[in-house]
């Protein structure tokens, strides 16, 4: 399933990804600082639900509250969450 994520707090504006049961592909992340948003993807590529979870939440950018690591947690929740309602 395709999901698209609004993100709160970051540089990054929306993650798009794939979900296939627990199982995150294909993240793509719009705005924020670009080696950083093409590193991400590749290192959790496959990586389930609760793999992310447990590596990226809570990860502050500087000042802010999250980071663009942290929303992607939220993303791949709140992704997995919609697709077992479906």
């Amino acid at each position: 399933m395709q999901y698209s994520y609004r993100t709160k707090g970051t540089c990054s504006q929306q993650i798009d990804l794939e979900i296939n049961g627990d199982v995150v592909t294909n993240v793509k992340f719009y705005g924020g600082c670009d080696g950083n948003l093409k590193a991400i993807p590749a290192l959790v590529d496959g990586m389930t639900v609760d793999e992310i979870e447990k590596k990226l939440s809570g990860i502050r950018c500087g000042f802010k509250n999250t980071s663009c690591g942290d929303q992607l947690a939220h993303a791949a929740r709140e992704a997995y969450e919609a697709s077992k309602a479906t």
